[in-house]
């Protein structure tokens, strides 16, 4: 299979230059960077109460904050979700204190990026907040942001989304003025684009045991993989991002395609029904699922946008099957080759699950001209799994495996002539 790899890579290879000249003039419109502006950085609100009561006709958030918020409210659809945004803020509250019930099936609260925060509060159905106010604190101790939410008809939700102004042009367009970039690239560098999954509001899986929460572990086994491969003379490695912030999916792919990425591996550890399935996973591109496990991960993975109450924008239809059929004819064959030196690298090292390299439909894997994988580094809802992914000597072992596979897949494409 990699030799057939490889024969494929070095066919791609001589068609890469021609269709990356095309791509990009397809792409200049749908992918131009916005230039955003500079935010003075201020001391986060701290969010330092909460409260839920209510049930599926009525339901009020009452969440109390060290001084008076700004916010603001929308409403997106597919699923239906309300969008609360407030400037930077910590939450400083328990978890439980507001936990869904009554119209809210599922709340999240987390940081967006170093100036905002944001509450998505996904709803049983039709939801509108009667009202939404804030309003000095009684005992003097800082203001509350209080959220009545009241059921409505689908017709009278339609309409909240679609006469609503979105007033924060940045949820729109994709900020990439001061997007991470690998320092001192020389000319023939090889590129690596070191993506920790999930990140802010979006937190992934959650450890059985110790409730490590997956964010963390990807940005540590990021910040490890990154500083190794920065040591391998002509390779220069970056991070998609380099602390507790979200990024949509699409954000993760235009970071990797402006800093002109080689290569493109996306680090997870999610969790599975089945708790005593264990070991690493690596997972190409493919718009049919090699099976079940690949498609429900897949399908869980593409949700990280809803989580955060991103909409989905799709892509003209011309372009998208474009990118379609040069991820097939130009790229997949390269990750593919990634994929294999990943898990030979693997071979009676680390614990892999039966047939590890599996493929299915994941959004982050679509960046139509840089090879990409997705690692499932372990399982988080495995107890012997979680204890892997939060020791430190495991870590190095697993790093330096992976930059083992990426050597070797470089001087494969060298070979070839990439």
């Amino acid at each position: 299979m990699f030799k057939r790899a490889r024969i494929a890579a070095n066919s791609a290879v001589r068609r890469s230059t021609f269709a990356k000249r095309i791509l990009t003039a397809l792409l200049a419109v749908s992918l131009l960077p916005a230039v955003a502006g500079s935010v003075e950085a201020r001391d986060p609100l701290l969010a330092y109460g909460a409260r839920i009561v209510g049930d599926d006709a009525r339901s009020r958030i009452v969440i109390d904050f060290d001084r008076e918020p700004r916010f603001s409210v929308h409403y997106i659809a597919n699923p239906e979700r309300i969008v609360i945004d407030l400037p930077a803020t910590a939450f400083g509250f328990p978890a439980k204190d507001l936990a869904a019930r009554g119209l809210f099936k599922d709340i999240r609260y987390g940081k967006m990026d170093e100036e905002s925060a944001r509450i998505v509060l996904t709803t049983a159905g039709p939801v509108k907040l009667a009202l939404a106010k804030v309003q000095a604190d009684e005992a003097g101790k800082g203001h509350r942001l209080v959220l009545d939410a009241e059921m409505i008809d689908k017709q009278a939700f339609a309409e909240l989304v679609k006469t609503q102004s979105w007033s924060d042009q940045s949820e729109a367009a994709q900020t990439t003025s001061a997007i991470p970039a690998p320092e001192k690239t020389a000319p023939g560098d090889f590129v690596i684009a070191v993506d920790a999954g999930h990140g802010g509001i979006d937190t992934g899986a959650i450890g059985v045991d110790t409730k490590t929460e997956e964010k963390q572990v990807t940005l540590a086994f990021a910040k490890a993989l990154t500083e190794r491969l920065n040591k391998e003379p002509g390779i220069k490695a970056f991070l998609t991002r380099e602390d507790d912030e979200f990024l949509s999916l699409s954000q993760r792919v235009l970071i990797a395609r402006q800093n002109h990425a080689g290569l493109f591996i996306s680090l997870h550890a999610d969790t599975l029904k089945q708790k005593d399935i264990r070991g690493a996973t690596v997972y190409t591109i493919s718009d049919k699922a090699s099976d079940k496990l690949a498609a429900d991960l897949a399908e869980r993975e593409n949700l990280s946008d809803q989580i955060a109450g991103k909409e989905t924008v799709a892509e003209p239809p011309e372009v998208a099957d474009i990118l379609l059929d040069l991820t097939r004819r130009e790229t997949q064959a390269f990750s593919i080759s990634l994929a294999e030196s990943v898990l030979n690298s693997f071979k009676d090292q680390v614990g892999t699950i039966n047939n590890p390299h599996r493929h299915a439909g994941f959004r982050v894997l679509q960046a139509p001209d840089v090879p990409s994988i997705l690692l499932e580094l372990g399982f988080l809802s495995n107890a012997e799994d979680e204890k892997l992914l939060l020791d430190e000597t495991w870590r190095g072992k697993i790093v330096g495996l992976l930059t083992d596979a990426v050597k070797r897949y470089r001087a494969a494409v060298i070979a070839n002539g990439g």
